[in-house]
C-alpha cells in the first residue's frame, strides 16, 4: 500500500509539471506568432534588433555580352607531360600520343632573400709599390648608399601606397615571405628616398594639371601628428595629383591652378571653389543624391515627388543631348538653365521642402550645365571622388602621418602611383624604372 501511495503522489506531481510546461509552451507560441507577424509585414514594425530587409527591385534581364569573360589559361613557365610507357593490359610499349587534357597549377616559389656582398679588393703593384682599389658602380642595382636594391625599394613603396599597408605590416610581410627583417625606420627612409627621387615627376604632374582643359577636384580629411588637415585631389584623364595642407580654403586650389589656368574645374558644391576665377561644373551626382533624400523624406507629398521627377527629367535630357556645333550646344545649355530655374523660382521663399535645393539651383545655375556646352567636361565629379577613397581607407588603418616630411612623402607617392595606375602601367615596374632613370641622370650629371 505504501508503494501504491508513493506512485500515486509521483503521478500527481508529473501531471502538475506537464500542466505548467503546456502553459509556458502556449505563451511562447503566442510570442513567436507575434514576431512572425511583424517580420512578414503584418505588424506595425519589426523588433529593433532585426535588420531591415533590402528594398525589392524588379529583376532586370541580363544584357548580352559581346564576348565571354571566363578564366583564361596563363602562359606556362614550365610544361610537364604525363604519359603511360606501357599498355596496362598487354604490357606493350607505348610512344607518341596527343594532348588529351590540360591542368594548370599556379604557385609561388618560396625562395630566401638574395643578399649580395661586394668585396672591393685593394692590391699593391710590386713594381711601383702603389695600392690600387677598383671603383664600384652599382647604379643599376641600388640607389646611393642604400643597402636595399631597387626591386625591394619598389616593392616597399608599392605595398605602402597601393597595398595601403602600415610599416609594421610591411615588416611582417617581408619577414614571413623572404625571412628578411628591416626596421621600421629603414622602411620609412626607403619611402622618403623614393619620394625624393620622384620629386621631378611629381612637379611635372602639377604642370600637367595646370595645362589640362578639365580638372576634377576634391578634398578629404587627413591627420598629421594628431592635427587635422586635408588631402586635396586634382584629377585629369591621365593624371592624379595630391597635396596636403592644413587649410580647406580656396587658397589651396589657387596655389595648384596658378594664375593662367584656363580649363574647367569639376567640383562639388563646397564653397571653397567659388572664389576661383575659373569655369566650374558642379557635380550632379551630389545634387541627385540630395534630390533622392528629399523624395524619400517627403514620399507622401505628391508635389515634392513630382518636382524631383521634373528636375531629374531635365538632367536626363541634358545628358542625352549631343551636337557637333558649338553654337547649338551653347543654346541648349541656356535652354536647360531656363527650364531648371523656372522650376526653382516658385520655391525660393516660404517653408516648402524644395526650398533648400531651389536656392542651390538659383545660386549655381550657371555651373550646372557646362557639360552641355563642353562635351569634354563630365557632369559629375567621380574622378576626384574615387581618387581620394584609398586615402580614406589608409586614414582609417594608420590614422595619418606623423610629420610634415611624412605627409609630403605620401602625397608624392600617392600622385606617382595613382598616375601610373591610371595609365595602365605596372606600378611596381614603373617605380623601379623611375629609380633607375634617376640613377642614370645622376651619373650623367657627375660625368
Amino acid at each position: 500500500m505504501s508503494l501504491i501511495l508513493k506512485l500515486r503522489e509521483t503521478v500527481l506531481e508529473e501531471r502538475e509539471t506537464n500542466r505548467l510546461l503546456r502553459e509556458q509552451i502556449a505563451v511562447l507560441e503566442e510570442e513567436i506568432a507575434q514576431l512572425k507577424s511583424k517580420l512578414s509585414g503584418g505588424g506595425s514594425s519589426a523588433p529593433e534588433w532585426v535588420k531591415a530587409n533590402r528594398a525589392g527591385h524588379p529583376k532586370r534581364q541580363r544584357k548580352k555580352r559581346k564576348q565571354s569573360f571566363v578564366r583564361r589559361r596563363e602562359r606556362p613557365t614550365e610544361v610537364h607531360q604525363h604519359a603511360l610507357d606501357r599498355c596496362p593490359d598487354c604490357r606493350r610499349e607505348l610512344s607518341g600520343g596527343w594532348v588529351h587534357r590540360r591542368r594548370q597549377v599556379i604557385e609561388l616559389p618560396l625562395t630566401p632573400v638574395r643578399i649580395v656582398e661586394h668585396q672591393i679588393m685593394a692590391r699593391r703593384c710590386g713594381a711601383c709599390h702603389k695600392v690600387y682599389v677598383p671603383s664600384l658602380d652599382l647604379s643599376g642595382e641600388v640607389v646611393g648608399q642604400h643597402r636595399v636594391g631597387v626591386n625591394l625599394m619598389s616593392l616597399v613603396a608599392h605595398l605602402a601606397i597601393e597595398g595601403r599597408m602600415p610599416l609594421g605590416t610591411i615588416q611582417t610581410f617581408l619577414k614571413v615571405l623572404w625571412g628578411l627583417h628591416l626596421a621600421k625606420g629603414e622602411l620609412a627612409q626607403i619611402l622618403h628616398t623614393v619620394a625624393k627621387l620622384g620629386q621631378g615627376e611629381y612637379d611635372k604632374l602639377k604642370e600637367n594639371v595646370r595645362g589640362s582643359p578639365v580638372v576634377n577636384a576634391d578634398e578629404t580629411g587627413w591627420r598629421e601628428d594628431g592635427m587635422n588637415g586635408y588631402i586635396w585631389s586634382f584629377s585629369t584623364p591621365n593624371v592624379r595629383y595630391f597635396l596636403y595642407r592644413r587649410s580647406r580654403g580656396s587658397d589651396v586650389p589657387k596655389e595648384v591652378f596658378g594664375e593662367k589656368f584656363g580649363g574647367v574645374v569639376g567640383c562639388d558644391f563646397y564653397c571653397g571653389y567659388s572664389p576661383l576665377e575659373v569655369v566650374r561644373q558642379r557635380c550632379w551626382v551630389h545634387f541627385l543624391r540630395d534630390l533622392k533624400k528629399l523624395e524619400e523624406d517627403y514620399a507622401g507629398q505628391k508635389d515634392v515627388v513630382q518636382w524631383v521627377k521634373r528636375v531629374r527629367a531635365i538632367y536626363r535630357r541634358a545628358k542625352r543631348f549631343t551636337s557637333d556645333l558649338p553654337k547649338v550646344r551653347l543654346q541648349a545649355k541656356m535652354r536647360f538653365e531656363r527650364e531648371l530655374l523656372d522650376l526653382a523660382l516658385g520655391y525660393l521663399g516660404g517653408n516648402a521642402p524644395q526650398r533648400i535645393l531651389a536656392l542651390r539651383i538659383e545660386k549655381f545655375i550657371a555651373e550646372l550645365f557646362v557639360f552641355v556646352e563642353n562635351p569634354e567636361v563630365p557632369s559629375e565629379n567621380n574622378a576626384a571622388e574615387r581618387s581620394v577613397r584609398p586615402s580614406v581607407i589608409a586614414r582609417k588603418v594608420s590614422g595619418g602621418t606623423r610629420s610634415p616630411k611624412g605627409s609630403a612623402t605620401r602625397m608624392t607617392l600617392m600622385s606617382l602611383f595613382g598616375t601610373w595606375k591610371l595609365r595602365g602601367l605596372n606600378t611596381m615596374q614603373a617605380c623601379r624604372q623611375m629609380l633607375l632613370n634617376s640613377q642614370l641622370t645622376a651619373a650623367s650629371q657627375r660625368a
